[in-house]
């Protein structure tokens, strides 16, 4: 005699399955094989979006750095370069004029000091100014990942020899 499922004969319970559980395998879910796989591909989407802001923010912030380094040192380098007077011009007249050789000497020294590559040069028609440009080159640390291995940064800057006291009612 067969007995329908949930009834009992002799102790032993036949229970009824869920309806949502009828024929589900062990490791399935209860959604169809379309969504198959999908949290993987979601996930998978994810990490790269994440890597790339990662890569955004260090490097980024690394790149705006290295400007900033580029700069200060181009300034340093143009200061340094524009406090060297021509002290046979300063003692024959009294004027105070940059010695161009020695001082795109200095700034030059400055930058192979420093560690930075450079080029100090007198700017033309100006006798008392100095302009330096210098070039740094940042390795990436995230976005090499991508293929960008380095980015690089320009700094300029003039510097102007002043003598004496200058200014409004001087």
């Amino acid at each position: 005699m067969r007995l329908p499922r949930g009834d009992t004969l002799a102790g032993t319970v036949v229970h009824r399955q869920a309806s949502w559980l009828a024929g589900r395998r062990p490791g399935r879910t209860p959604r169809g094989p379309a969504d198959r796989g999908s949290l993987t591909l979601m996930l998978a989407v994810l990490f790269v979006a994440l890597l790339a802001l990662a890569g955004i923010v260090i490097d980024g912030g690394a790149k705006l750095t290295a400007a900033e380094n580029a700069s200060a040192v181009a300034q340093e380098a143009a200061r340094a370069g524009a406090g060297i007077v021509n002290r046979a011009s300063a003692y024959q007249s009294g004027n105070f004029i940059v010695a161009r050789d020695q001082a795109i000497a200095a700034a030059d020294e400055y930058l192979a000091h420093a560690g930075y590559r450079g080029l100090a040069r007198q700017v033309p028609g100006a006798a008392n100014e100095i302009e330096v440009t210098v070039t740094v080159t940042q390795q990436t640390k995230v976005l090499s990942i991508i293929g960008i291995t380095s980015f690089t940064e320009n700094g300029r800057a003039v510097a102007t020899l002043e003598s004496g006291v200058t200014g409004p009612g001087q």
